[in-house]
């Protein structure tokens, strides 16, 4: 199975990182559904700005963790590449 690992932009311009098994149904769930994170139903709507894809659902929360540590302008680094 693929994970992604992604960085959303928000309409306040702050950045929201999550991780999926489903990317498409996930920014779907973001930006319209009541499942989507609190964060961003607030803060709707929202824009993928960064994806990466690993293999196991492990390597997605740890890669996960390791961009929610970043500082903003490392995400902003990281989404301009």
């Amino acid at each position: 199975m693929t994970f992604f690992i992604y960085i959303l932009e928000c309409v306040d311009a702050t950045l929201y990182v999550g991780s999926t098994n489903d990317l498409e149904k996930r920014v779907h769930a973001h930006n319209h559904l009541k499942s989507g994170a609190h964060y961003t139903k607030i803060r709707r709507p929202v824009v993928l700005k960064y994806s990466e894809k690993v293999r196991t659902y492990a390597k997605a929360r740890s890669r996960e963790a390791e961009l929610k540590r970043l500082s903003r302008g490392e995400k902003l680094k990281l989404i301009k590449k």
